[in-house]
């Protein structure tokens, strides 16, 4: 990626690419535009370096592209129905940029804001944004850093932390990278192999908002404790499926500690041998997978002039529940005044012969179940 294709002001601020390395080839691209990740670059099983993250070539391009494709999202990811809440007995209204419901942060989230940005080495850079009081109608200045580090051991390693300044707030954050470890350019992830460490996840409405339910996964077309590929029963006659013209779905994590930094999935990808572990301190994880890339241009066009097509990625995006802040029963998102909140995500690439799955099936034929 060409460095000089991304240093030009936004809204008055530098933005440029910062590129993060470690010895063995292992390499993150990012820009400070929203903080997204553009490229990474990870080995198959022969050594092979491919770049298995969908991002664009400009800052033209990322700014007419999908807003949130590799995006930092803060200061609230995923969706709070109805676009408002109550907090502390005063409401609380949001730009409604999801039909009636506010969606990553509002109509100018953190993946449409400059970061200060500041490169610490060859393998890591590290990102800050403050969020004002009243900034999308959220209460509390929240300033934010974002430290991305590459690892010796094939690691995307991203750590964030949060402080509300002078008054309570509600913030949930996570990486919003677009997947497919057969190369960005390579065509559908169905044929990728999936397992998910959650026994539950959330059911939605037909606005994708939790229900309050935590719902078991067996006997659904969610059920990924045992690898399974995504295509398998992505169009099995199901009403979340159905709802979410696929997988965008949030699961509850089967977590031992509060905090600590487990094991949230595995994904692999057989032809090459590519295997992606999530870990993460949050307690949900969204799975989405693709449904509304549509190979629209400019919007879909990415990297070398790749024609991004429907479910030619997935997200793994670890984060609090969605809609926490409407929903009691769900881990609280609060942050009291003088608060900080800690978290932090690992993508984790190692390359060998993957797992075979239960339930082949790249086409995703509807299922008999």
């Amino acid at each position: 990626m060409k460095r000089a294709h991304f240093r030009r002001q936004v809204d008055g601020k530098p933005v440029d690419l910062y590129t993060i390395r470690n010895r063995r080839g292992v390499a993150a691209s990012i820009t400070n535009l929203g903080a997204k990740v553009l490229q990474v670059l990870a080995p198959d099983r022969r050594g092979r370096l491919a770049d298995v993250a969908l991002g664009y070539d400009t800052l033209d391009q990322v700014q007419a592209g999908q807003a949130s494709m590799g995006a930092f999202i803060g200061r609230y990811a995923n969706r709070i129905a109805g676009a408002g809440f109550s907090l502390d007995g005063k409401a609380y209204w949001l730009a409604a940029n999801s039909g009636p419901n506010s969606l990553h942060g509002g109509a100018k989230g953190s993946r449409f804001v400059v970061f200060d940005a500041k490169q610490l080495d060859a393998s890591a850079v590290q990102m800050s944004y403050t969020f004002r009081d009243g900034e999308e109608g959220f209460p509390g200045s929240v300033p934010l850093r974002v430290l991305y580090r590459v690892t010796e051991d094939g690691a995307l390693d991203i750590e964030y932390d949060a402080v509300s300044v002078d008054r309570p707030t509600v913030v949930n954050f996570t990486s919003h990278v677009f997947w497919n470890l057969a190369g960005h350019d390579a065509g559908d992830v169905l044929g990728h192999v999936l397992q998910v460490n959650a026994d539950r996840f959330l059911p939605v409405d037909a606005a994708l908002i939790p229900t309050g339910e935590l719902r078991r996964v067996k006997g659904t077309p969610l059920d990924f404790t045992r690898p399974r590929t995504l295509g398998a029963r992505i169009d099995a006659e199901d009403d979340q499926l159905g709802l979410g013209n696929g997988y965008d779905h949030h699961y509850v994590l089967n977590r031992k500690t509060a905090g600590g930094l487990e094991l949230a999935a595995r994904i692999a990808e057989p032809a090459s041998g590519r295997v992606m572990e999530v870990w993460t301190t949050e307690p949900g994880l969204q799975l989405y997978s693709g449904n509304h890339l549509e190979g629209k241009r400019p919007r879909d066009v990415g990297k070398g002039g790749a024609v991004y097509g429907r479910r030619s990625a997935f997200c793994l995006e670890p984060s609090h529940f969605p809609d926490s802040v409407n929903q009691p029963a769900f881990p609280s998102t609060r942050l009291a005044a003088g608060e900080w909140y800690r978290g932090r995500i690992v993508y984790r690439f190692t390359a060998k012969r993957p797992v075979s799955p239960r339930t082949a099936g790249r086409s995703g034929r509807r299922s008999s179940r």
